[in-house]
């Protein structure tokens, strides 16, 4: 199993970012994907999360400013990134679960850093 992340760089503030998060190994269109976010010093928090179903939720800090979506054929998620603040600089993780299996995948983060 392998979730590859991609799309992270540096970005002012104000900026958009695209994140990808490709996955092979797995029946992804089972998998409920989610992306959480890691900051120095901080613990990860979830970022987006969307279920096999489409449902989608957000953690309070991007509500508004984040959008997650998923795309079966490819199997990829993505959060697409848009006016981007400072505190949004961390490491973003994939993660790929799907709870009947007690299957739990992350892939290996992508360094998102927004300054100017």
């Amino acid at each position: 199993v392998q979730l590859v992340e991609s799309g992270g760089g540096l970005v002012q503030p104000g900026g958009s970012l695209r994140l990808s998060c490709a996955a092979s190994g797995i029946t992804f269109r089972f998998y409920d994907m989610s992306w959480y976010r890691q900051a120095p010093g901080k613990q990860r928090e979830l970022v987006a999360a969307i279920t096999n179903g489409g449902i989608t939720n957000y953690g309070d800090s991007v509500k508004g400013r984040f959008t997650i979506a998923r795309d079966n054929a490819k199997n990829t998620a993505y959060l697409q990134m848009n006016s981007l603040k400072p505190e949004d600089t961390a490491v973003y993780y994939c993660n790929s679960i799907r709870r009947e299996l007690r299957a739990d995948y992350w892939g290996q983060g992508t360094q998102v850093t927004v300054s100017s």
